[in-house]
């Protein structure tokens, strides 16, 4: 299933792409794409609805991110060995964690800020991971049964405020509109392999990041169990898993940032694309 969440920032209606690629809206078997609707059972019954029963939305609706009232936006760093390599960066021995701040959330197609005083915003196309079953203390065995979906994430980062700011990793990722999600969630029995999806980012046309899940460092599996150690994983939860290289920071001779009226445009092979105009805060 392809979920989505549709309608106006704060108003959004759940709702699921069918076999056509059009919207049809889930209002009435549930309240929205999150939290208690990706456990298994949840899905289950969604999955046994004919779609073609479903009201059909009409036109094209703005987007909103694909999973509602995320609780923990988590993100693992430096976890492509090439992405590493390209920002001078050792291989780390255990998975980097970071967080973004859920105010960070915006569609994927809505704009991004270019915060105040940056010179230095950069993007990140990433794999997303969304928790369905919640969890602690999760085995790396069982770890893919939690997985409700996939989708795209663009991890949009100010270099400058998270590296050269004090130490912190956060203050950088976490600005306003640095977290487009979505299009959909996909959900993980349409991906037969989430390690061997291509990934892509262009920047006005220029293709900057071209990859492949393939290289990531730690695994979903490991991923998922590691977080676990520290805090529960709860449903809707959303988990975004690195970048592979062509970052903006890791260009040569010299890094290229983002500006306001630019447009990225991003993907990831079977869940869709996002597209972003960038403006001034």
């Amino acid at each position: 299933m392809k979920l989505l969440r549709y309608g106006q920032p704060g108003q959004e209606r759940p709702g699921i792409l069918d076999n056509n690629g059009q919207i049809r809206d889930l209002s009435q078997h549930v309240a929205d794409i999150g939290g208690e609707a990706l456990l298994p059972a949840a899905l289950d019954t969604l999955r046994a609805l004919d779609l073609a029963s479903l009201p059909l939305v009409p036109g094209q609706p703005r987007l909103g991110a694909c999973v509602g009232n995320i609780g923990k936006f988590i993100c693992i760093g430096l976890n492509y060995a090439d992405h590493a390599a390209e920002t001078g960066a050792a291989i780390p021995s255990e998975p980097v964690v970071f967080s973004k701040w859920t105010s960070a959330v915006v569609g994927p197609n809505d704009a991004v800020e270019i915060p105040r005083d940056s010179l230095k915003t950069d993007w990140e196309v990433e794999l997303g991971v969304i928790i369905g079953q919640g969890g602690r203390y999760i085995s790396e065995r069982d770890a893919m049964r939690h997985v409700a979906g996939y989708c795209v994430i663009n991890d949009v980062s100010e270099r400058e405020f998270q590296i050269e700011r004090g130490g912190t990793w956060d203050k950088g990722k976490g600005c306003d509109t640095f977290g487009p999600t979505g299009p959909w969630l996909v959900t993980a029995d349409e991906i037969a392999d989430p390690h061997r999806l291509n990934l892509w980012l262009e920047v006005d046309g220029k293709r900057y990041q071209d990859g492949n899940t393939s290289t990531m460092i730690f695994r979903i599996p490991q991923i998922v169990s590691y977080l676990s150690r520290f805090m529960s994983l709860q449903p809707g939860d959303v988990i975004s898993t690195g970048t592979p290289p062509g970052v903006g920071m890791g260009q040569k001779p010299q890094p290229v940032y983002l500006r306001a009226g630019q447009t990225m445009r991003l993907g990831i092979e079977g869940l869709g694309e996002q597209r972003q105009q960038t403006v001034q805060a």
